[in-house]
């Protein structure tokens, strides 16, 4: 699996913000978050790719994150071409 950067990612996560929705476990298409007991905590921070994602679907304001940053580098990193748009409105699950 594509890594991104250690200890680089600009997510922050408040789980006093959140509420157990699971909508950014749904939306990340990296596994960043997993739901334990009512609350989503981080599995792997250095895998966020920071698409936003996730930010834009936390109805609750949970989660930050610069978007469009870290999906740059990780198509640079890879020399891959991208394949989806990281800012798109096609990242907002409905």
């Amino acid at each position: 699996m594509l890594r991104y950067l250690e200890n680089v990612v600009t997510l922050e996560y408040n789980p006093e913000r959140c509420q157990g929705c699971g909508r950014c476990v749904q939306v990340c298409p990296r596994a960043v978050f997993r739901l334990a007991g009512q609350k989503a905590e981080l599995a792997d921070k250095d895998a966020c790719i920071e698409c936003g994602a996730c930010q834009r679907n936390c109805p609750h304001g949970a989660i930050r994150v610069r978007a469009g940053v870290g999906c740059a580098q990780a198509v640079l990193n890879s020399k891959r071409k991208t394949s989806f748009g990281c800012s798109s409105d096609d990242c907002i699950l409905k």
